[in-house]
């Protein structure tokens, strides 16, 4: 790139050094190839520093080598060595675009960052956000409309040649594919534990076999004995109710009281988080607490696609990929409880 544009300016030189004397012509190479030269330099610092270029910078890589070139045109002596003369200085413009390019990728490649497309990016959201604003407040309907036009306009520019948001986007894009393919392996291979549906009969699953009982059975009381029902006995020994105590009080026998049911607001208020309420927009931290309740609202546990039914027959909303994001982080929860 270098040989190119010193050998562009060797040849604007000779052409015009023809038609004039030396100094005109290396006052003209001092001119054209020399402040594009300049340019170039100043434009290949500032890529190599991470920073964007100024337009009158670019311009100046074109402008000046046009400018010579017209002035070797009209040196030439005849018709075709005037294309020859006009197309040698822009060799130095080639040169300079070439090396500055070749700069903005390698800073690219180290940085990951590019100052132009930043700019260009910055510019373009800039205007976008200036015309939204003029589209929906200006007093005159014109301006409005001519304003929602260019801002439709320039909403197709927004990211175009975004490295970084390319890259961001695809990482967003592969979270989202391992997290479906995840929920989508978990409910395939899980196991649901069905009850019997078989009746049991006595033909099939009774025990024919005699039984020996492992104690002799108990004589039988004849008409003269008198069953011990309470009171005193034969030997004149009271003996109590089983049933009642020393004072003559029932004893109320152990019942094991019912298990109450835990609530949707309790298992928001115990993952912090408000109450999820029905046809409101959700956050990610209130799906995964719906999950967990409907999840858990049955024994065994519903499985993802279950829950996902239920959820919807309840009324809440959210999106699938929401929802698959919040069952993952439920399953990871599962996994690794605090």
């Amino acid at each position: 790139m270098l040989a190119t544009g010193a050998a562009g300016g060797y040849g604007t030189y000779s052409n015009i050094k023809g038609a004039y004397n030396s100094g005109t012509a290396l006052g003209a190479v001092a001119a054209g190839e020399g402040a594009t030269a300049v340019l170039a330099l100043v434009l290949l610092g500032l890529t190599m520093l991470g920073q964007s270029s100024p337009a009158v910078v670019r311009a100046g890589l074109w402008a000046l080598p046009a400018a010579a070139s017209a002035m070797s045109a009209v040196a030439a002596p005849d018709g075709p060595r005037t294309v020859i003369y006009a197309i040698t200085p822009l060799g130095m413009s080639v040169a300079a675009e070439g090396m500055a390019f070749l700069a903005r990728r390698i800073v690219v490649h180290v940085d990951g960052r590019d100052a132009e497309a930043e700019a260009r990016a910055a510019a373009v959201v800039q205007a976008l956000a200036y015309h939204r604003a003029r589209a929906a407040n200006h007093p005159d309907a014109k301006i409005r409309e001519r304003s929602d036009r260019t801002s439709w306009r320039l909403a197709r520019k927004v990211g175009t040649a975004d490295i970084t948001l390319g890259a961001r986007l695809l990482d967003v894009q592969r979270e989202r594919i391992a997290t479906g393919a995840d929920v989508a392996l978990g409910d395939m291979f899980a196991i649901t534990v069905t009850p019997p549906t078989t009746p049991v009969t006595a033909g099939r699953d009774a025990v024919t076999a005699a039984v020996t009982p492992a104690l002799p059975a108990a004589p039988e009381s004849g008409p003269s004995e008198v069953a011990v029902t309470g009171g005193r006995d034969g030997e004149d020994t009271q003996v109590n109710d089983p049933l009642t105590g020393l004072d003559g009080e029932g004893v109320t026998p152990a019942v094991t009281p019912a298990v109450t049911p835990v609530t949707l607001d309790e298992v928001a208020a115990i993952a912090g988080v408000s109450t999820p309420l029905i046809g409101e927009p959700l956050t990610d931290e209130q799906i995964v607490v719906v999950l967990r309740f409907l999840r858990y609202s049955d024994d065994p546990p519903l499985s993802y696609r279950q829950t996902v039914t239920a959820f919807r027959e309840s009324g809440f909303t959210g999106g699938e990929a929401r929802i698959r994001g919040a069952w993952a982080t439920l399953m990871a929860q599962e996994e690794s409880p605090r």
